[in-house]
C-alpha cells in the first residue's frame, strides 16, 4: 500500500479529523460566501485579478531582472535559486555569515516546500515559527494541513494537550487562554531574535517592494527588530507594477479567509541610514521547476495561483480526508497539480490528481479563474501507465473497431465463462469428492486429527 493509500485509510477512521476539517471548511466557505455576495462586481474582479496575474506569467525573466534591479540599487540583495537545496544553502550561508544562530520566521508555504525548517535545524540554526498556526504545528512536529490555516486538522482540546505537553503549562482548552501562552513565549524570541524569515505574496518589479498580506503581525515583528532579514518565494510572485496590486489583494482576503481585508497589509523595502527596519534585506527567488511549468503550454495555468486555499474548502475530498493524506506540501486540488509541477521529477505525486471527484467546485470558487479539472485531467492522462494497462487499452480499442471483432469477442467471453468455474472448481461439481472445497476439509481433519499431531520431546 503506497504512502498515500495507508494515511488516506487512516484519515477516513480518524471523526475527530473529520469533524475538525468540516467545522473549519464550513465556516471559511460561509465567510467567503458572505463577502462575495456583498461584490457588485465579482466576476469582472476575478477576470483583472487573472489578467494581472498571466501577464506575471508572460513576462517572468523580464519582471525577475527589473525587480533584481530595482530591490538591489535600493540596498538589497537578490538571489535566484534553481532548485530547493540551492535555496537552502544559500538561505543558511546568509545566516552564518552573520553568527545568526536564533531566530524567527513567518508563516511561508513556500519554505514549507523546500523543507527549510528542517535545513536550519540541521545546520544548528534555530527558527521558531510565529504564525501561531504554524508554531502549533512545529511544536507538534507535523506539516500544515491547510495553505492558510496549517492547523486546521486539530481541534482546541488536541492543542491544550500539545501546550500542556511541550510547554509545561497547565491544561487549558480556551482559544483565548491558548494564544495567550504563545504570545508570551513568541514575545521574548521576537525581541532576541538575530534573523528573521518569511515569504511574500507578491513582488513588485516597478519599485523593488515586497508584497505581504497576513492577520497577526509578526512578519512586521519579524523584520523590525533583527538586524537580518530574508524573503524567500517563488519567480512566479513578480507583478509588473503597483496598481498590479489592487485587484488581488482585493480578492486574496475573501478568498482565503473570508475577511474584506486582511488585518495588516506591509510594502517593504531596504531601509535607509536612519529609517526602522533590518540593517540587510535579502530576496530569494525560488524556481524549482517553475520555468518549467511556465513553458508547458497546457500547465501553466497553475502558476496564476495566489495561494487563497478556497479550492481546499470546497472539495470534498480534502473535506473528507483532511491536507496530510495529500503527503505533499500542497494538499487539496491545487496541490494535487502543484504538487506534480514543482521540484526536480516530473509527476512525482502520481496519485495526487485521482483525489478529485472532478465536479468542478474549486474551478468556480477560484478568484483567478484556473481551470485546476482540466489540469488535473492532463495530469491523468500524462501519467505513466504499465504495460499491461496500454495492451488492454489497445486491444479493446481495436475490438471495438469491428462490429465483427465485438460479436468474436462476445462469443469468446460466453466460452470462458462456462469454462472458468469448472477450472477453479478442479472440472467437478462444488462440493463433489475432487472438488476444491473437499479438499480443504479433508487437510483440515488431517491436521487435526490426533495422528497427526507433532511428537513433544517428552514423547519422543
Amino acid at each position: 500500500m503506497s504512502t498515500v493509500k495507508y494515511k488516506i485509510k487512516s484519515a477516513l477512521h480518524d471523526q475527530q479529523l473529520y469533524a475538525a476539517i468540516q467545522n473549519a471548511s464550513n465556516l471559511s466557505t460561509a465567510k467567503r460566501d458572505d463577502q462575495i455576495l456583498g461584490l457588485d462586481d465579482y466576476e469582472s474582479s476575478r477576470d483583472a485579478a487573472r489578467e494581472v496575474r498571466q501577464r506575471s506569467v508572460d513576462y517572468s525573466p523580464r519582471l525577475i531582472e527589473k525587480f533584481t534591479r530595482e530591490f538591489t540599487a535600493l540596498g538589497g540583495k537578490v538571489y535566484i535559486a534553481a532548485n530547493a537545496s540551492e535555496a537552502n544553502r544559500i538561505t543558511i550561508n546568509i545566516l552564518k555569515s552573520h553568527g545568526a544562530e536564533k531566530g524567527v520566521k513567518s508563516k511561508s508555504m513556500v519554505t514549507e516546500e523546500i523543507f527549510l525548517g528542517r535545513a536550519l535545524e540541521s545546520a544548528g540554526i534555530d527558527a521558531v515559527e510565529t504564525d501561531l498556526g504554524e508554531y502549533i504545528v512545529q511544536l507538534a512536529g507535523e506539516k500544515p494541513s491547510h495553505i492558510t490555516a496549517p492547523a486546521m486538522h486539530k481541534s482546541r482540546q488536541s492543542i491544550g494537550r500539545l501546550f500542556a505537553e511541550k510547554l509545561g503549562i497547565k491544561y487549558t482548552d480556551d482559544p483565548a487562554e491558548l494564544t495567550e501562552v504563545a504570545r508570551g513565549m513568541l514575545r521574548e524570541r521576537f525581541l532576541n531574535a538575530e534573523f528573521g524569515i518569511s515569504g511574500a505574496n507578491f513582488l513588485i518589479a516597478e519599485t523593488g517592494h515586497i508584497a505581504i498580506v497576513e492577520n497577526e503581525g509578526n512578519v512586521r515583528l519579524g523584520l523590525s527588530i533583527p538586524p537580518v532579514y530574508i524573503a524567500v518565494t517563488g519567480i512566479e510572485k513578480l507583478l509588473e507594477k503597483l496598481a498590479d496590486l489592487s485587484p488581488l489583494v482585493k480578492m486574496l482576503a475573501k478568498s482565503a479567509t473570508g475577511q474584506k481585508f486582511s488585518g495588516y497589509f506591509h510594502l517593504l523595502k531596504p531601509s535607509r541610514e536612519g529609517e526602522d527596519g533590518p540593517e540587510e534585506m535579502h530576496v530569494i527567488l525560488i524556481d524549482n521547476g517553475r520555468s518549467r511549468a511556465m513553458a508547458d503550454p497546457e500547465m501553466r495555468e497553475m502558476m496564476l495561483c495566489i495561494r487563497c486555499g478556497a479550492c481546499l474548502n470546497e472539495c470534498p475530498v480534502y473535506k473528507t480526508i483532511g491536507g496530510h493524506a495529500y503527503d505533499s506540501t500542497y494538499p487539496g486540488p491545487m496541490g494535487s497539480v502543484l504538487s506534480n509541477l514543482l521540484g526536480r521529477n516530473k509527476m512525482l505525486h502520481q496519485e495526487l490528481p485521482d483525489l478529485s471527484t472532478l465536479c468542478g467546485a474549486c474551478k468556480d470558487v477560484c478568484p483567478v479563474r484556473i481551470d485546476l479539472p482540466k489540469l488535473l485531467l492532463e495530469l491523468r492522462a500524462r501519467r505513466e501507465k504499465p504495460l499491461s494497462h496500454n495492451m488492454l487499452a489497445s486491444g479493446w480499442k481495436w475490438t471495438m473497431e469491428s462490429s465483427s471483432r465485438v460479436e468474436v469477442a462476445g462469443k469468446f467471453a460466453r466460452m470462458v465463462e462456462k469454462v472458468v468455474p469448472k477450472v477453479m472448481s478442479g472440472g467437478v461439481k462444488p462440493g463433489g469428492p475432487g472438488s476444491f472445497r473437499t479438499q480443504v476439509e479433508k487437510r483440515k481433519s488431517q491436521v487435526e486429527s490426533p495422528k497427526s499431531k507433532i511428537r513433544t520431546d517428552d514423547e519422543q
